[in-house]
């Protein structure tokens, strides 16, 4: 199914639902990033079950997957397999790649979720969410861990607060409600 939704951040990253659907290799999710300046894209983190592949069209990335680095370059695909740690940069101004994630469980809507949040100017320079529930409920979205920092804990605090957060209508005021003045 082809979408082609853009959501345009403050800092100027977009990220455009390309198509999501089901193959043989079963359900996916293909978005598009264009980013407008070389900066960190994300920290290090581990998806326990979806697997992100990306594939360069122009500019530059990179990449460290379970501590080794990989640079890609237009036509370069690199992927981070489920269970391994990663975090990557764009390396060069007016970078753009396609990503696709399988399956893609809620990641397109933590991209939502992250961009009404951030055009609503909830967060910091670097994106982060300002209000603990708000970063909880992100966080919960991600299908994943932050690296370094044990499971469990993260499962205790930050699903304590994703929980919270829903309870107080979290989701319902950023994700379920269509942007505009919050």
């Amino acid at each position: 199914m082809a979408d082609n939704t853009t959501l345009t951040f403050r800092n100027g990253h977009q990220v455009t639902l390309v198509a999501r659907g089901e193959d043989e290799q079963g359900p996916y999710l293909r978005l598009r990033h264009t980013l407008p300046k070389a900066e960190r894209q994300a920290g290090p983190h581990v998806h326990p079950v979806l697997t992100e592949r990306w594939t360069v069209r122009h500019g530059r990335t990179r990449y460290r997957i379970d501590g080794v680095e990989h640079i890609a370059n237009p036509g370069d695909t690199v992927t981070a397999p489920a269970g391994t740690v990663h975090e990557f940069w764009s390396e060069a101004a007016d970078t753009a790649f396609d990503h696709e994630i399988r399956p893609p469980l809620r990641h397109w809507e933590m991209f939502q979720l992250w961009h009404n949040l951030d055009t609503a100017g909830k967060t910091t320079r670097s994106r982060v969410p300002r209000d603990p529930l708000a970063l909880a409920l992100l966080w919960d979205y991600q299908d994943g861990y932050l690296a370094g920092i044990p499971r469990w804990a993260q499962r205790a605090v930050l699903g304590g607060l994703a929980r919270l957060a829903v309870r107080l209508g979290y989701r319902r005021r950023w994700l379920e409600t269509p942007p505009g003045p919050r």
